[in-house]
């Protein structure tokens, strides 16, 4: 009995520690690898965009939740020529 207390415990802190884990994973090191994605699809539009996560309902029309979306926003003073432009999810 006391041996399968053991492994049951172990079992309980290995559980413990892939969700410790994945929650840092999801919290920290997804948002970064979501906006180096987007960042290198700004760059294909030319140069002075840069990637922003916007809350703007206007820009964000074409998103699919409505609620946030990426937007390529166009820096003037970096040599952008162009508009802003809406990312699709």
């Amino acid at each position: 009995m006391k041996e399968a207390t053991g492994e049951l415990n172990m079992t309980v802190i290995t559980v413990i520690a892939i969700a410790a884990v994945a929650a840092l994973f999801y919290a920290f090191v997804w948002p970064m690898i979501q906006r180096t994605i987007v960042q290198q699809t700004c760059n294909t539009y030319g140069p002075g965009y840069t990637a922003e996560k916007s809350t703007d309902q206007s820009k964000c029309q074409t998103a699919s939740d409505k609620t946030s979306c990426w937007v390529c926003t166009c820096d003037k003073a970096k040599g952008c020529t162009g508009t802003d432009i809406t990312i699709p999810d």
